[in-house]
């Protein structure tokens, strides 16, 4: 595997593409839910929040310019995924909420980086 353009993105892909794949775990097991209306907003939020995850990743693996603001608003919307997702007491929101939380921690830092 080449070596990364930009290797100080690289913990915040890894970020990204944790909860990414965390969402994904977690709107689907949602789906298997008894009251599937009651999950709504989070399989909404995990939905949202994967494809701006692998977004943001993809910008930062680009270096493109608007890596940063992208970065920005993928920790938005991982705040409002996680926030949803601890509301719920299933493990897969559990775990959803924890990446969540790492990754809009790992997108600020890299933004305030630059």
């Amino acid at each position: 595997m080449p070596a990364l353009q930009h290797p100080e993105y690289q913990a915040c892909i890894d970020a990204c593409y944790a909860c990414a794949a965390a969402c994904d775990n977690c709107s689907t097991a949602c789906l298997q839910e008894d009251d599937v209306k009651m999950m709504a907003r989070c399989i909404a939020l995990d939905m949202d929040c994967a494809a701006i995850c692998r977004m943001a990743a993809a910008y930062m693996a680009r270096g493109s310019d608007y890596a940063v603001q992208l970065c920005r608003l993928c920790a938005e919307v991982c705040t409002a995924c996680g926030t949803e997702c601890r509301k719920h007491q299933m493990d897969h929101c559990q775990a959803c909420a924890e990446a969540c939380r790492r990754c809009a921690e790992a997108c600020l830092a890299m933004a305030a980086d630059h």
